[in-house]
């Protein structure tokens, strides 16, 4: 599966994107949120709160609940501002 991080969660880990294959325990969205901050300091700097990370699954906004099988993608980015 392909990771696209985008504004400053890009920044703290340090990289635009990735390709990951998944533990078999995470299925959601907010699974993977969880399973990326144990990967290293720069995710953990980047996800301290994970609930306020926005999330698409091939360029669509979903919630944290929402499945991962069957995505492509997965873009993370912080909550957006403005109008």
């Amino acid at each position: 599966m392909k990771l696209a991080y985008f504004a400053w969660v890009r920044e703290r880990i340090g990289i635009a994107e990735e390709e990951v294959a998944l533990p078999a325990g995470v299925v959601t969205v907010g699974d993977l949120l969880l399973w990326l901050k144990g990967r290293g300091e720069t995710y953990d700097a980047a996800l301290q709160a994970p609930e306020i990370i926005r999330v698409a699954i091939d360029h669509e906004h979903v919630d944290h609940s929402e499945p991962l099988a069957g995505a492509r993608e997965v873009a993370i980015f912080p909550p957006m501002t403005g109008g």
